[in-house]
């Protein structure tokens, strides 16, 4: 089987690996994050309101069912920009500058559309909006679309030195910049970029780190081009490089993440602490420690999708899809339950105080985490014959739209 030697920027690139081979893999890890993902926000909407991330006071349990859910966004990001590579064989680069132009524009009008008002609040009066994922997605795919003009080798360094050493910036606060401080929370810091006595705005992704990361998953896509030996080799080398980077860089507690890890009072509360990275916004430790395992489970699958894990792959094939349901879905699950335990649901049209986000508790709300698995099953089941049903539909037609969905 040949490899790809050379790419062109005015036409269409071949695939040395057929496009149903390619994408298995990759349909199949953000499948898996996609399922993941709704695990986080069902504890999010039915949990007891703990502190998952805190080493000191977080049960193991609560600590890794959070934990666990870190690999979702990196791979969100990793996977968007591999796969705008390999769209590459059926799109000129200008074709594909467009698309990816339009499509993150179009993200960011759902984030502040759908998911804002009928995801996470149930309302459209838009006093609280968080700027979340797609926000973050919409802006890294605008970004990759001018980058897209350039070699793949220098797109790849961006996406590096962007992941490697937006730390360096930790200590600048968006207060220095007085005026354009909301430009510097959009970018690197979170924090609020509206406060009137009506609206709250709050960036919870600033996109500089994110962008580095779709960078960097476009230059991944080159290696699906590859022959399998070779693929495999490298995605098992890279995924323990970057692996061991983490473990290595977070041992020093010298860079890497604002937040260093500390001795408590017990080994294992310990190994929290070392765990426990920081994700708003994704540090290069917390980066490394996702981006390392995603890597590693592609290299897993490249061979095939194990039998267990194929139902993943109806999910991975319409992300999108899947990604506007799951949260309205989440938050309905949550107005039944509520009605039958108080007989009234208004906290669940009401817009939540940042401290709540996303929604507004009613008294003595919050769940045990079997509880919290349960629901999030439920929700999954529910959406596996929708997504299935999309999937068929989108294999069978070829319409514009359903590109973005």
């Amino acid at each position: 089987m040949p490899v790809l030697t050379r790419e062109r920027h005015d036409v269409p690139s071949t695939a040395a690996v057929p496009a149903r081979v390619r994408l298995e893999s990759i349909d199949l890890l953000r499948g898996v994050v996609m399922i993941l993902m709704t695990l986080d926000h069902t504890r999010d909407f039915f949990g007891t309101g703990a502190s998952p991330t805190n080493p000191a006071t977080a049960t193991v349990a609560l600590f890794f069912t959070r934990w666990v859910t870190h690999l979702c966004a990196p791979s969100f990001f990793l996977l968007t920009g591999a796969g705008a590579y390999l769209a590459r064989h059926r799109r000129t680069t200008k074709e594909l500058s467009w698309w990816l132009f339009t499509r993150g524009v179009w993200l960011i009008v759902l984030e502040l559309t759908v998911v804002r008002c009928l995801g996470y609040q149930f309302n459209f009066d838009y006093r609280v909006t968080m700027l979340v994922i797609l926000w973050a997605l919409g802006w890294a795919m605008i970004t990759l679309a001018a980058l897209v003009h350039l070699p793949t080798p220098a797109i790849a360094a961006f996406g590096v030195v962007l992941i490697a050493s937006h730390n360096l910036f930790d200590s600048v606060t968006a207060a220095s910049f007085g005026a354009f401080a909301p430009i510097w929370n959009i970018l690197h810091a979170t924090g609020v970029i509206v406060s009137t006595p009506r609206y709250v705005v709050f960036v919870a992704y600033p996109i500089v780190p994110w962008i580095g990361v779709t960078a960097a998953g476009y230059a991944l896509g080159q290696v699906f081009s590859w022959t399998p030996e070779r693929r495999q080799g490298f995605l098992l080398r890279l995924g323990a490089t970057l692996t061991l980077a983490f473990v290595i860089l977070r041992l020093t507690n010298f860079y890497g993440d604002p937040i260093p890890w500390t001795s408590q009072e017990s080994g294992l509360r310990t190994v929290l602490s070392f765990l426990n990275t920081t994700k708003y916004p994704p540090s290069l430790l917390y980066l490394l420690m996702t981006l390392g395992p995603a890597v590693l489970i592609l290299w897993m699958v490249d061979k095939g999708t194990p039998r267990l894990l194929k139902p993943a792959l109806v999910f991975g094939r319409v992300p999108l899809f899947y990604f506007l349901l799951h949260l309205p879905l989440i938050h309905l699950f949550a107005l039944i339950v509520c009605y039958f335990r108080y007989g009234d649901v208004h906290w669940m049209f009401e817009s939540a105080r940042l401290e709540q986000f996303p929604m507004v508790r009613p008294p003595g709300w919050g769940y045990s985490l079997p509880v919290v698995y349960v629901v999030w099953v439920a929700v999954v089941l529910t959406l596996y014959p929708l997504c299935q049903w999309f999937g068929r539909l989108k294999r069978r037609r070829s319409d514009f739209w359903l590109s973005y969905l």
